[in-house]
This record gives structure tokens, C-alpha cells and sequence, in this order.
């Protein structure tokens, strides 16, 4: 998906109702040559327990360097709204966004962070990241802080 025309981006689009159904465009990168990091950052990220059907709340953080393609903004948001209703534990909904994003952008360097608020008094943080880090791409931290009452 390369041509402006066939994104979602620009068009009215409905939320899919599950990440199967969910579609990411990709972009190409304008700066393939250069080594640097996007950031995403979703500080209301929502599934569902798939035990208690009870809702869970995370703060997720994407951090990538891109190779050939960027990952298209409104796609991105439409996928992980996509698992508002979606049952799944946070260890899956986590490293399963990381797997997709790395399969469609090809990235340098993919790293996925999942601060999630506590189920049944314990916060489960998940992180998960594929490919090295460039010498000469900046990382920043993630800037969540260890849960607190966050």
C-alpha cells in the first residue's frame, strides 16, 4: 500500500471491531537512508480480560527505526482501538502488536513497551523488541514511570 489513494488516512473509516479485521497502511520512509527513532505513544490503550471480560488499561510506547516504510498515524490508532473489545492477556496484546508491526515495516529496530495498571493488585509491565539499536540512533527513554499509583 504505497499510493495516498488506498489508505485509510483521508477517508472516512469505521474502527474495525477486532485486530484480525484491523488494516495498517505503511508509507515509504523519505529518510531510509538516515538511522533515526519514531515514537508512538497510545496513554489509553484498552482490551478485555479474556477471564473476567473486565476491561484493562495500558500505556503503550512504540519506539522504531525504519527501514523502506513508515507506519501510516490513523492506521495505527484504528489497530490499537481495534483491541478495545478484544480478550486477550497483556503479554499477548503486547508482543502481537510489536509481530505485526515488525512484519509489515520491516524495521531496523522495533522495541514495544506495554505499562499496564494493575489486574488483581499487580501491574504487569511487558516489553518486547526485535532487531539492534544503530550506534548512531538516539533512544530515549520510554518516560513511564515504575508503577506508583502512575
Amino acid at each position: 500500500m504505497t499510493s495516498t489513494d488506498d489508505l485509510q488516512l483521508g477517508q472516512p473509516t469505521p474502527f474495525p471491531t477486532s485486530p484480525e479485521e484491523a488494516r495498517l497502511d505503511r508509507v515509504p520512509n523519505p529518510h531510509a537512508d538516515t538511522d533515526y527513532v519514531a515514537r508512538f505513544t497510545a496513554p489509553e490503550f484498552t482490551s478485555i480480560c479474556p477471564v473476567t471480560g473486565q476491561p484493562d488499561f495500558a500505556i503503550l510506547v512504540i519506539d522504531y527505526v525504519p527501514g523502506a516504510w513508515l507506519v501510516e498515524s490513523k492506521s495505527l490508532k484504528l489497530y490499537l482501538g481495534s483491541f478495545r473489545n478484544h480478550g486477550a492477556f497483556h503479554e499477548d496484546c503486547t508482543v502481537a502488536i510489536g509481530k505485526r508491526l515488525r512484519d509489515l515495516l520491516e524495521p531496523r529496530f522495533l522495541r514495544i513497551g506495554g505499562f499496564w495498571y494493575p489486574r488483581g493488585g499487580i501491574p504487569i509491565d511487558v516489553f518486547w523488541q526485535t532487531g539492534e539499536l544503530p550506534k548512531n540512533a538516539w533512544l530515549p527513554d520510554p518516560g513511564v514511570p515504575p508503577y506508583r499509583g502512575r
